[in-house]
């Protein structure tokens, strides 16, 4: 096991592990590329990864339209403990689970700090059809900015 300074801060318990999770990419996922395409196909313009300051909170929703407001975040079934495919791992469950509740609760605040300020927040789940996850969050938008309904939205 991997020992660390700071205890409130896990470590992964191998260099390999670390390697492996130091690879994951946190944006352009394949999820988040097709919704963005779908979006973009649609006419709507959004913004990529926007670190967004708000009142004691920096969430950085992956998709973001500006204009409308609507912040939209495309979640890991694992990352994110999906309820549906969301699962505990096996192997080094002291590590593990606090890290994904530390997730969960990292998206439950970016959640109310965006809404307190006048967003509006779209999950989507990485399983979820495209197409599907895609009306939703043109809906938001379209709800969002009534006065920009049909034009895009950026």
């Amino acid at each position: 096991m991997a020992l660390n300074s700071d205890p409130t801060v896990a470590t992964p318990p191998t260099p390999g592990r670390s390697r492996n999770m130091a690879a994951i990419k946190r944006r352009d996922t394949k999820p988040e590329r097709t919704i963005r395409s779908l979006l973009h196909a649609a006419g709507k313009r959004y913004r990529v990864d926007l670190r967004l300051q708000l009142e004691g909170a920096r969430p950085r929703p992956d998709i973001v339209f500006t204009r409308a407001r609507v912040a939209v975040f495309v979640d890991g079934c694992f990352w994110h403990c999906c309820p549906e495919h969301g699962r505990r791992p096996g192997v080094n469950g002291s590590y593990w689970g606090p890290k994904l509740e530390r997730n969960v609760t990292r998206d439950r605040a970016a959640d109310e700090a965006l809404t307190a300020a006048g967003w509006t927040v779209v999950r989507i789940w990485e399983h979820e059809a495209p197409r599907e996850a895609v009306e939703r969050i043109i809906a938001a938008v379209d709800a969002a900015a009534p006065a920009n309904r049909g034009a895009q939205t950026g």
